[in-house]
């Protein structure tokens, strides 16, 4: 059954008011998007920071600290694994790309994996995959929100290392790309990397004066370590939702366009059939001018007689020309 114009009218309405709520969603998707990346490049001075401190402890004592858990046997080690999703929609595969990342990687670690998952929906993912759960996080909503959410990860992680529960830990998320895309990304947070320690020893000294450890050495590097991943945490953090934001610009300029071309469609039908009732109402008074033109003519065709000529007064009778009067 087709539409008629009321109908089309309604769903053109509908459309319009359904754009103008993708085009806030984008808009805010792309402010959101700098704000996450100033975040993430805010960092780069503080990082450095405690990059140096980490540089004048290594050089100073043995890498290894009592916070960093040593490798277990791997078979019956425990990995601890922080998941970085999404609690809400419209954002295409990312919740999926980082979930199948985080099961492959931690499929192929030799290791029984425990999950922290910040997201609702990339924790329902994990279950469906059967990895343990260990704790689930809301999505921090702002960048203000961030902090606070490292800082309870951080509490629980060390809670379960401080029992002894964990070998190693890493987290999973992903991070953005040029344009609108993302790429999933991992990294082992602890035991810290021999390798990246051996290099980070390596680093000049910015000044000419050697750097002196205050205090103890320990606490300080335990500190710094600290430090370091709260770092690493909020720069993944910041990244996924700079990610988040990223996958939902694009499915709402997606949807935008889908919505163009819908309308356009729509309007295209509403005029045609606009169009053929503007027609139809036109050759109804064609149609009936040409009847009633054709009744007139007939009706004047059937009543065609000539009238008959005057009849002339009977009291006066004509005199013939010339004739003279009695």
């Amino acid at each position: 059954m087709s539409d008629s114009p009321a109908s089309l009218r309604r769903k053109i309405e509908s459309a319009q008011d359904l754009q103008s709520v993708v085009r806030t969603m984008k808009a805010l998707a792309a402010s959101s998007i700098g704000q996450y990346e100033s975040s993430v490049n805010a960092l780069a001075d503080y990082w450095r920071t405690v990059e140096l401190g980490l540089n004048a402890c290594f050089r100073e004592s043995a890498p290894a600290a009592p916070m960093v858990p040593h490798e277990g046997e791997p078979e019956t080690e425990t990995i601890g694994a922080v998941v970085f999703g999404s609690d809400q929609g419209l954002v295409g595969q990312f919740n999926e790309v980082v979930a199948e990342h985080a099961i492959k990687t931690l499929a192929g670690l030799h290791g029984n994996p425990r999950v922290w998952a910040v997201g609702e929906r990339v924790h329902a993912r994990l279950v469906d995959a059967g990895l343990p759960i260990a704790g689930l996080f809301p999505v921090p909503i702002s960048v203000n929100a961030i902090a606070p959410l490292v800082g309870r990860i951080q509490i629980a992680s060390e809670a379960q290392q401080a029992k002894g529960a964990f070998a190693r830990v890493h987290v999973f998320h992903n991070r953005p790309k040029s344009g609108a895309l993302y790429e999933p990304a991992d990294q082992r947070l602890l035991p810290l990397d021999d390798e990246w320690q051996r290099g980070l020893t390596k680093v000049a000294w910015p000044t000419r004066n050697p750097p002196e450890i205050m205090g103890s050495g320990t606490e300080t590097l335990r500190a710094l370590i600290r430090e370091y991943l709260f770092i690493s945490l909020f720069r993944a953090c910041a990244e996924s939702l700079a990610s988040e934001n990223a996958s939902r610009l694009a499915a709402m300029q997606r949807a935008d366009k889908n919505i163009d071309t819908l309308l356009e469609d729509l309007h295209g039908t509403f005029h045609r059939l606009r169009q053929q009732s503007i027609d139809e109402e036109l050759f109804d008074v064609v149609s009936g001018y040409d009847a009633l033109a054709k009744e007139h003519a007939g009706g004047q065709r059937s009543g065609d007689v000539s009238p008959p000529p005057p009849t002339p007064d009977r009291g006066l009778r004509a005199t013939p020309k010339g004739s003279a009067r009695s």
